[in-house]
């Protein structure tokens, strides 16, 4: 209260509310705890009285939007695999390796077989072209060096295997002539969490594809939030608007409904091109090199869609607004991301003109 009178008494109107782990004593109050939530609500309740407005960070921390409410299904998604190879003449049942998996969830996507290219290549950079992690590319025209000569792998020559394969993985397959690379593929989370939260308040991320897992995020501190201070939120209330602020969480590429979600947007199937995630070169390099163009904006797509969309509805459907500071490392186009948002926002105005300083310039461009 007495913070709250200060700054009335001296013009301030308001305050976006964020709470981190910045080494200060952890009091009694665990983050969306019990008490917790009595302190907000007074907090709202005394911010109405000296008519001042708070916008509230989704989560705990200053980036993201995660909680220990998010369960692994629910978190942002990533591709992982296996290989095996195989050669004719081997007809006998053979289990495939289940992929890596985080925070034990894993899911299969498809297992797929394929000549094995007599000659190993990679697509460069493709950590980066593939979305395990944010990278912005100049607009500047597309180079594509030629794949050597044999380290292709030719679409129409991808078997699909996934339904040969049982629950535990066994396969049932009698390769055709000549040595035959197995792909098992699947997604786990990234195992992103929110930061700096404070330990009750540290979970996972939510999955940035997925509009229920953004409505679930939301309604587990929003939500509740809202409901307990009935009156106190909207225009010309105390609780006014909820905040995203800047994206420090990596990257995602992937969601439960990511091949329908794909098909929906770029009109084709990107089962044959799974093998692309794993650097590898499909029919040719500039094919490959478009897929994976494709897939960056479709994670772009539902980043902004299903993501920074979701959360502007709901807020809008609450009476609230929605502030995002949408720039830097954001796996999207950033104008786009910002868009979405009732009041795009920046910070560093201070810093030099082309340092972090741009986030304002860009924020106000959007």
């Amino acid at each position: 209260t007495a913070d709250l009178e200060a700054m009335a008494r001296v013009g301030i109107g308001g305050a976006l509310y964020m709470e981190t782990d910045q080494g200060a004593p952890a009091g009694a109050a665990d983050f969306a705890g019990p008490l917790w939530m009595d302190l907000l609500g007074h907090a709202t309740r005394e911010a109405a009285r000296l008519g001042l407005e708070l916008n509230m960070h989704n989560d705990a921390g200053w980036c993201g939007s995660g909680g220990p409410w998010i369960t692994p299904a629910l978190s942002m998604q990533k591709v992982v695999w296996s290989e095996t190879v195989l050669e004719a003449g081997k007809a006998a049942a053979v289990t495939l390796p289940q992929p890596a998996a985080a925070h034990g969830y894993y899911k299969d996507i498809a297992v797929l077989a394929l000549p094995a290219p007599a000659v190993e290549a990679r697509i460069p950079d493709i950590e980066g072209k593939a979305s395990f992690k944010p990278r912005h590319f100049p607009p500047l025209p597309a180079t594509m060096a030629a794949a050597p000569a044999g380290s292709t792998i030719p679409r129409d020559r991808i078997v699909d295997l996934t339904k040969d394969m049982d629950p535990s993985g066994k396969l049932a397959w009698a390769p055709p002539p000549g040595q035959w690379l197995v792909l098992r593929f699947g997604h786990t989370t990234t195992g992103q969490t929110n930061l700096p939260a404070p330990t009750p308040g540290r979970g996972l991320e939510c999955d940035k594809f997925s509009k229920e897992a953004a409505a679930f995020h939301f309604d587990h501190l929003l939500g509740r939030l809202i409901r307990q201070s009935p009156g106190l939120a909207g225009a010309g209330r105390a609780l006014v608007a909820t905040h995203i602020d800047s994206w420090e969480v990596g990257s995602q590429h992937w969601t439960p409904k990511m091949r329908d979600e794909f098909r929906q947007r770029r009109g084709y199937d990107l089962l044959p091109f799974l093998p692309a995630f794993t650097g590898r070169i499909v029919d040719d390099a500039e094919a490959t090199e478009r897929f994976l163009w494709d897939l960056r904006q479709t994670v772009s797509d539902l980043l902004v869609e299903n993501y920074a969309g979701t959360f502007r509805e709901l807020a809008a459907e609450n009476g609230i607004r929605l502030t995002i500071e949408a720039y830097d490392s954001v796996p999207a186009d950033d104008m786009v991301y910002a868009g979405k948002a009732d009041e795009p926002m920046g910070e560093f105005w201070s810093w030099d003109r082309f340092g972090a300083a741009y986030s304002c310039t860009e924020m106000t461009s959007a």
